[in-house]
């Protein structure tokens, strides 16, 4: 059961988008539950040099059968020109957890 569900991960320059990525993915049931973690410290290159920035981390709880929508959702709201949304597979999880995560996401719009 674990693997029909995923944890994507976006991260924005300011908590408002994130708080914004977060409010929005859930209310249209494409996420049980979005934490904004941070501030996060980012080190990455970027137009041939090498960045560092703030930034707000979302983790997002989802199934795999919503990513591409979901998707489409965060890069319609995100700023950056190439936004980081990548989704990462369940291997384990608490049962009653994932009932919980089953009972609020998808179908039930």
């Amino acid at each position: 059961m674990p693997d029909n569900y995923i944890q994507v991960i976006t991260t924005t320059e300011k908590k408002d988008t994130a708080e914004e990525i977060a409010q929005n993915v859930v209310a249209k049931k494409l996420a049980a539950c979005v934490q904004v973690v941070g501030p996060i410290i980012s080190t990455y290159w970027w137009q041939n040099k090498i960045e560092k920035s703030e930034e707000w981390l979302c983790l997002i709880k989802t199934k795999k059968e919503l990513y591409n929508e979901l998707e489409s959702a965060i890069i319609r709201m995100h700023p950056y020109e190439i936004p980081e949304v990548i989704a990462l597979p369940l291997v384990a999880g608490n049962k009653d957890y994932l009932k919980w995560l089953e009972d609020n996401i998808g179908n039930k719009r």
